[in-house]
């Protein structure tokens, strides 16, 4: 698709673009910043939402501030991780609650037991459906994820 098959504007932050679909209808994927960042056309975004759907991005334990890593336990990196999902779907209109799916990386699988106890308490239950898999991070952190969220209001 050509950028001139969709349109685009900008407004309070968030970028908000409508993408052909069926060639009938249209989809709208709203781009969501951290909460208290400033973002410019053509970032990435730390979530996109699109109709009832959130897919926020991969998040690791930094300072939002100053996007440096904070280095500390696996249950320390984890608990930093998830509040700045939950963050992030706050400000996409919705909770932790409405998480239905989690991808998350481990830089260390030995750590899976620490990882998994703060993610359950975190969460409670039901847990979010999960895929955690080992891989090498960027800027030596131990953890990232990546969240989908479902909402029943758009």
């Amino acid at each position: 698709m050509s950028r001139d098959d969709r349109s685009t504007c900008i407004s309070a932050g968030h970028l908000h673009t409508e993408l052909p679909k069926n060639n009938m209808e249209k989809v709208t994927k709203k781009h969501i910043g951290y909460p208290g960042s400033t973002r410019k056309p053509g970032a990435l975004a730390s979530a996109v939402r699109c109709g009832q759907w959130i897919y926020v991005s991969g998040q690791g334990p930094l300072d939002m501030a100053t996007k440096q890593y904070l280095p500390g336990t696996i249950e320390e990196e984890t608990a930093m991780t998830l509040t700045h999902i939950e963050n992030i779907l706050r400000e996409a209109g919705a909770s932790k609650a409405a998480v239905v799916k989690c991808t998350c990386y481990l830089s260390d699988l030995n750590d899976f037991a620490g990882f998994h106890k703060t993610f359950q308490e975190f969460f409670g239950d039901p847990l979010p459906s999960r895929t955690t898999v080992g891989a090498p991070l960027l800027r030596g952190i131990r953890v990232e994820i990546d969240a989908v969220a479902f909402v029943d209001e758009e």
